[in-house]
């Protein structure tokens, strides 16, 4: 499947001056308490964004809520189990950004499995080493990805790693705002 990275980033309005924007997509996926659910947040890339290519990416989803609603203390008596309006825009930036690890983790996943093998880490060296520059060793740098010993590479590891080596798939578009 081929990714409109364009059209994929103009539905996500990141840009500091894009607030109103926001706003309203917030107010849409939101069930009328000012805060975001997981659940939430999942209906709202399938109903409102209207991106089935994230909406099929629940890892990368799940790895963004997590990430965003851990980005400051709610003040809030609920906790911080939710999204708030002040950290929409950072879950929208790591939600495309987490979307480009899992498409990546998926490319390098040959069976479908969710889990990238050693084999299949070797076997796509080449496409890897486009993504992050020169590696090397793989059956080294697999180990090191490997940070639980079961052999195999899950996409948290995965997105780990790609963060630390600044992975860049080859074909998305990198003009999404970030200031």
């Amino acid at each position: 499947m081929s990714i409109d990275w364009t059209e994929l980033n103009s539905k996500l309005p990141t840009a500091r001056e894009d607030k109103a924007k926001r706003k309203e997509l917030f107010a849409a996926m939101d069930m009328g308490n000012g805060i975001l659910s997981l659940a939430e947040v999942d209906k709202g890339v399938r109903d409102v964004l209207k991106i089935d290519e994230i909406f099929d990416a629940k890892p990368a989803i799940m790895r963004a809520f997590q990430i965003a609603k851990s980005r400051g203390k709610s003040k809030r008596e609920i906790g911080d189990d939710y999204i708030e309006f002040c950290e929409f825009r950072f879950f929208l930036l790591s939600l495309r950004q987490y979307f480009e690890y899992h498409e990546a983790f998926s490319r390098t996943d040959a069976d479908g499995d969710r889990r990238i093998s050693l084999e299949e880490f070797i076997a796509a060296k080449e496409k890897i080493e486009s993504w992050v520059g020169q590696v090397g060793d793989m059956e080294g740098e697999f180990k090191k990805i490997d940070t639980n010993g079961g052999g195999m590479i899950l996409f948290d590891e995965f997105c780990t790693w790609a963060i630390s080596k600044n992975l860049d798939l080859e074909d998305d578009d990198d003009n999404i705002v970030l200031e």
